[in-house]
């Protein structure tokens, strides 16, 4: 008979901290939420926030259009925290925040609640993101260049490590490096590199104690990501833990192992989740899940998972549930927290860690050698490297070289009730942000504006002279300023900001699948008298551009004229380039759910410019309804994440143009 494995003596390991992220239209409906979900079990709460929140608008300005309410929940002043937390113990709960080039002023709202509240500020639990780099290289959240950004990153850390003992003042995120892209390699490399510019900051500012930095250290957290490369991810998390402790001990003379801990939560992988069969995307979350909480040594600290529909839509309260009550039953069902690391003593294992290491070591000192990571944000090196890394990531799922089921295998299927039921996904109304706006209009009339003044200017000072800028934002929080008005006293002396689009101007030769492309790019462009010219814009606030540098980077490879500005134009500035470029086709990619009144908008402008015969294609997370609606308002095609063949997206381009070009020439 086999011997019954040994259990540690111990009693079980806890659970990590089960989250969800969520935050939609409206605080009070956040609240409602929230309050549902800590009722089933969830144990820290996940606050996302909307895109004018996140990049420092208050909800009236015009490029908060569309966008309010849609991808989180809109906060524009301390009225809106006090609704959003409303009924929540602040000093019993773990709150993340999922904020960062407002990141100071989100925790600043949430300081000045507690001290309302009576709430000591060293009761208070959570974390901010609070990771600007990532933000110019993934996201597109960020507002104002690297250098005082990282300023702003260290002013919080500062303050919270004085005064919020239990507060994580940043989460370095490689999770949205692997979304763009990131090889483990990269995600390794660019996630220390980031962490090792912080710390260097820190020590450099002369503000922080000798005996203060090792709790500086100790308080720095990693939000990573865990892709369906099962192995190769246990192993990533492994070297990530190995690679932090020596870092932390050898370049920043830590003893204590507490402060070396290498602390992080995870999302498992979005990027992966299909439209195409999207229930085979519960499996996915499952395993992803695995891949962090096997090895005990390298366990995530706290957890939160997409839903299985998130590639379809912003996900209902019950879809979130069946995520939450895929944690509880891995936790409290199964035996996995009565034993020690199962994977030590591994040669697999060990091998496949120590080559990660290896390689991210030999990465971070490249990064090293460029001047650090502000550096090569600056440079562009790091953005360039990750829309690569995902250029041949997407090729390999083109080519059937990486397999998706349901997308390039499999593809056979039963109709999904999942999918197919009404209501499949939740919808933000237009009311949200008609209402947001009343109630900013209404907070504005009522506080005094001499205070508020008052408080701005001490927050201009501050930028100024370098003082922390945490003690003149919770003023500000306490005197009624808005989101918006801190954002711009800040934009008035920092200025703001736009990173490289990673997308170079020469075309790869080594593309594959391109000749036939090319050949009917080189016969349109004989027809039209001139190169094929295709505009790629991104409307609004979406900062995901993912979808839009590789659409941009294929056409350039397929012989087009590529013009593709970057990220958060105006529909104005869309219009505009079309007209002065004289394209001769316009892209919009948008993920935010704002994709009718933002592409409404930017039609409308065209046809103002006398333009409107230009054809307009759009990409997106954009449901069948609303695909249909977006052709009978005229435009020509419509992509979504199901469309992965990104040489069949550019052969329609081609195609479109060529249709159009009689009623132009």
């Amino acid at each position: 008979m086999d011997e019954e494995p040994r259990r540690d003596k111990r009693p079980g390991d806890k659970p990590w901290i089960f989250r969800t992220y969520a935050g939609h239209s409206t605080a009070k409906a956040s609240n409602e939420l929230y309050r549902k979900n800590l009722s089933k079990g969830q144990t820290g709460l996940s606050v996302a926030f909307d895109l004018p929140t996140q990049t420092g608008y208050d909800a009236d300005h015009p490029l908060a259009k569309g966008e309010v309410g849609k991808v989180g929940v809109p906060i524009s002043h301390i009225g809106d925290i006090r609704v959003l937390f409303d009924g929540i113990p602040l000093g019993a709960m773990n709150t993340s925040m999922t904020i960062n080039a407002t990141a100071a002023w989100l925790l600043a709202l949430y300081v000045a609640l507690a001290d309302e509240q009576g709430v000591p500020r060293t009761k208070l639990s959570g974390t901010t993101q609070n990771d600007i780099i990532k933000e110019y290289l993934a996201r597109g959240t960020y507002v104002f260049p690297p250098a005082p950004s990282m300023r702003l990153t260290k002013d919080v850390i500062l303050f919270t490590t004085k005064e919020m003992p239990k507060w994580n003042p940043i989460n370095v995120c490689s999770y949205h490096l692997q979304e763009a892209g990131a090889t483990p390699v990269q995600e390794l490399a660019f996630a220390l590199a980031t962490a090792i510019g912080v710390l260097d900051a820190v020590k450099a500012s002369a503000e922080c104690a000798d005996e203060e930095f090792d709790e500086v250290v100790g308080r720095i957290s990693f939000f990573v990501n865990a892709g369906l490369r099962f192995v190769t991810e246990i192993c990533k998390l492994r070297a990530f833990t190995e690679l932090w402790d020596e870092i932390t001990r050898d370049r920043y003379g830590v003893t204590d192992l507490k402060h070396r801990r290498f602390r992080y939560g995870v999302q498992v992988n979005s990027l992966g989740l299909t439209e195409q069969q999207p229930e085979n995307n519960v499996a996915r979350i499952l395993l992803e899940m695995l891949a962090v909480t096997l090895s005990k040594d390298a366990r995530a600290r706290a957890v939160q998972l997409p839903a299985w529909n998130e590639a379809l839509g912003l996900p209902r309260p019950w879809d979130q549930q069946w995520s939450l009550r895929m944690q509880q039953i891995l936790a409290y069902e199964t035996d996995l927290l009565e034993y020690g690391d199962i994977f030590d003593g591994s040669p697999v294992i060990a091998a496949k860690v120590a080559e990660l290491k290896k390689a991210a070591e030999e990465e971070l000192k490249q990064i090293e050698d460029m001047g650090g990571t502000v550096a090569a944000v600056e440079s562009g090196y790091l953005k360039q490297q990750l829309v690569e890394s995902n250029s041949r990531r997407v090729e390999a799922i083109e080519r059937g070289e990486q397999t998706v089921v349901g997308v390039n295998r499999f593809v056979e299927t039963e109709p999904s009730p999942l999918a197919d039921a009404a209501d499949a996904v939740l919808t933000v109304s237009a009311d949200a942000e008609i209402g947001q706006i009343a109630r900013l209009d209404a907070w504005r009339a009522a506080r005094d504006n001499e205070a508020v003044a008052a408080a701005l200017a001490a927050l201009r000072q501050a930028a100024r002279t370098g003082d922390n800028i945490m003690p003149p934002s919770i003023a500000c929080a306490k005197a009624g300023v808005t989101t918006g008005e801190w954002s711009f006293a800040l934009r008035s002396a920092f200025g703001e900001y736009r990173a490289s689009t990673g997308v170079g101007a020469a075309m790869r030769n080594d593309a594959e699948g391109l000749d036939d492309i090319r050949t009917e790019v080189d016969r349109v462009s004989r027809k039209l008298g001139r190169r094929l010219k295709f505009l790629i814009g991104k409307p609004g606030l979406d900062g995901h551009s993912n979808g839009a540098e590789q659409i941009a980077a294929r056409a350039r490879d397929a012989g087009m004229d590529v013009v593709y500005d970057g990220i958060r134009l105006t529909a104005e500035a869309i219009a505009a380039a079309a007209t002065e470029k004289s394209v001769h086709v316009v892209g919009l990619s948008i993920l935010s759910g704002s994709h009718l009144p933002l592409v409404a908008d930017v039609m409308a402008r065209m046809k103002e410019a006398g333009i409107d015969d230009v054809p307009v294609v759009v990409g997106g997370i954009i449901p069948p309804q609303d695909a249909s609606a977006l052709k009978d308002a005229g435009v020509a095609e419509v992509y979504t994440p199901k469309d992965f063949e990104l040489n069949r997206i550019i052969a329609d381009v081609v195609r479109i143009v060529e249709g159009a070009a009689p009623s132009r020439d």
